[in-house]
């Protein structure tokens, strides 16, 4: 299984897919859960719930869980989920994180490929073991003490991708909200580019800022805004992968807009 071509886009349209299973040119993973998976797929495709990516994320055990799907370093790879990309969005940021480069969304949900008559199995594919080296990429992680490191300089952004009221209610102080539900757009998992890049500029925020993003607790919502940036071609964007949940465990500082029940909460 070969390397597809360089992508400008970490996204992989339905059609290209179908392609691409044609030729047996991909290993497509299916993130949602062992029952759901086994009731039906897209041809090929194996299945890792997220869970058990979470329960162990150290790169040492993502390189593991790779390396018994068939994924070697050079293997191309496109993951779907049913949860309008935010665990896939998941799953490609902790492959891209111990360095593998050719691996991709899915545009779609596995609702939304049946929905557009396309083929589905329950046949679930032979695997042969490989092995995926680790070759960390810490350019694309923010962690705690590197938010504290940052706080204080320009043009740096921090992106809150949480319901609106949840963001009221708490964030990291000076964090700007992006509801992971304004991500999407009719059928597909994100906006086109030019709708993406309207929501950053009416949000005020600059193209070429460095972008940190995080949500609640373990970096789907955030991942998939992550994804959202990426496919602007935004050079420098981070994952706060630990989120909110160690930001309040550790005593961080934390904002809160007062009277948050009576704002308004209808902001795109």
């Amino acid at each position: 299984m070969c390397s597809m071509t360089n992508h400008d886009t970490p996204i992989i349209d339905h059609n290209s897919l179908l392609d691409e299973i044609k030729k047996n040119n991909v290993r497509i993973i299916d993130v949602r859960r062992k029952e759901e998976y086994e009731d039906g797929h897209i041809t090929n495709s194996v299945n890792l719930p997220l869970a058990k990516l979470l329960n162990d994320d150290s790169p040492e055990n993502i390189a593991k869980i790779a390396g018994e799907l068939g994924i070697s370093d050079n293997t191309s790879v496109v993951v779907y989920d049913d949860t309008f990309g935010a665990l896939s969005s998941r799953i490609v940021w902790a492959l891209q994180y111990i360095g593998h480069t050719d691996v991709r969304l899915l545009d779609v949900t596995f609702s939304q490929w049946k929905q557009l008559g396309l083929e589905t199995t329950t046949k679930i594919p032979d695997i042969a073991k490989t092995i995926h080296s680790i070759n960390i990429k810490p350019e694309i992680m923010a962690t705690v003490d590197y938010l504290e490191k940052i706080k204080d300089k320009k043009n740096v952004v921090v992106i809150d991708n949480r319901e609106r009221l949840n963001f009221l209610e708490q964030h990291i102080p000076g964090a700007i909200n992006i509801p992971y539900r304004t991500l999407s757009t009719e059928g597909r998992i994100i906006r086109n580019k030019e709708s993406m890049r309207n929501l950053l500029k009416n949000r005020g925020i600059p193209e070429d800022a460095e972008i940190i993003t995080y949500c609640g607790s373990v970096g789907t919502l955030s991942g998939l805004a992550y994804y959202a940036l990426k496919s602007i071609g935004l050079p420098n964007v981070k994952l706060y992968v630990h989120s909110f949940k160690e930001w309040k465990k550790l005593e961080k500082p934390i904002d809160k807009q007062e009277n948050a029940s009576y704002w308004d909460l209808s902001a795109d």
